[in-house]
């Protein structure tokens, strides 16, 4: 019996290595993201109360301020062409790394709603940004921004989604085990992730670097960690209540939607139009998930349009 016991000892202890070494492997975050980390970064830093926010201000001081929110883990250089194409037009435009994303710190947090409303508001506090916004979100951003316009409505003065997360994504409950969950997610999950942001374009071929420009966040500290979470807090989100609240708020909203978006298909358009009733519907033809880079010029004079239709925020 002993021996069995011995022999048993050993064999865990075995394979507990194993599993160890394997996710040790897999794994692509290698250390912290400091101060070191981020040394010779393009952007602007700032400690808010969750943590150092990477961000990029571009246009002139006066300009109109509108901020763009990215999707669920590429950061904010998605937005390279809409920051240039409104920055050019005379708008004031800040983009910012949610917090786990990009070179913004990854805290030991939930990853909710609450917590995105508070770096966008310490943000703008911090920027002394008195004026109403207006406000951009694309995909998870979708997320982002609407659940702020329903808190803090008096601070927006318009909102657009592009292709926004409209439904609860239900996730297997292994993955919400303690220490397993997070091992199977860290080493099935994060590794392909740069690969996998292909299929968001209908023609990935037009853009080659995608994969390379994603793969340095996943070296630090708390960078699945962090999508996990997110991933979470999106399986128990009711969309259609979210948005109807942000459609209570009586502020002007545009809805982009690529035709052909695979990650999240048109069909699921309805559930903001349904809930949000009042809100502008732009469908881009020729266009997966990210209809701003395919169809740059296209999506771009349109949000131009609608922003100068809305030239003053609600009372």
């Amino acid at each position: 019996m002993a021996r069995f016991v011995r022999f048993s000892v050993v064999t865990l202890a075995v394979v507990v290595a194993a599993l160890v070494g394997y996710g040790a492997m897999k794994n692509p975050e290698k250390g912290p993201l400091n101060v070191a980390a981020r040394t010779g970064v393009p952007g602007q830093f700032v400690a808010l109360s969750g943590g150092v926010t990477h961000y990029d201000i571009s246009g002139p001081d006066t300009g109109r301020v509108v901020v763009l929110v990215h999707g669920f883990s590429v950061p904010s250089y998605i937005w390279d062409s809409t920051s240039t194409a409104l920055s050019a037009a005379g708008y004031r435009v800040i983009r910012y790394d949610l917090f786990g994303r990009g070179w913004s710190d990854r805290p030991d947090a939930a990853y909710d709603g609450a917590m995105y409303d508070a770096q966008l508001d310490d943000l703008l506090d911090s920027l002394r940004i008195t004026q109403p916004i207006d406000l951009v979100g694309l995909s998870f951003g979708g997320f982002v921004t609407s659940h702020y316009v329903a808190g803090h409505a008096a601070r927006v003065r318009t909102l657009t989604m592009i292709d926004p997360a409209s439904t609860a994504r239900v996730l297997p409950d292994f993955l919400s085990w303690p220490v397993v969950g997070p091992w199977i997610w860290q080493s099935t999950q994060v590794p392909g992730m740069a690969d996998g942001q292909a299929t968001d374009f209908l023609h990935p071929e037009q853009f080659p670097t995608w994969a390379d420009q994603y793969r340095p966040q996943m070296r630090y500290d708390g960078f699945g960690r962090a999508l996990l979470r997110s991933a979470f807090t999106m399986s128990r989100t009711d969309f259609g209540a979210l948005f109807a609240a942000a459609g209570k708020t009586g502020v002007p909203a545009l809805l982009v939607w690529g035709k052909q978006d695979q990650t999240v298909p048109i069909a699921l358009s309805e559930v903001a139009r349904k809930n949000m009733p009042s809100i502008e519907f732009f469908a881009v033809d020729s266009a997966g998930h990210l209809p701003h880079m395919e169809q740059s010029a296209l999506v771009h004079a349109k949000l131009q349009e609608f922003l100068r239709a809305h030239p003053r925020a609600l009372p």
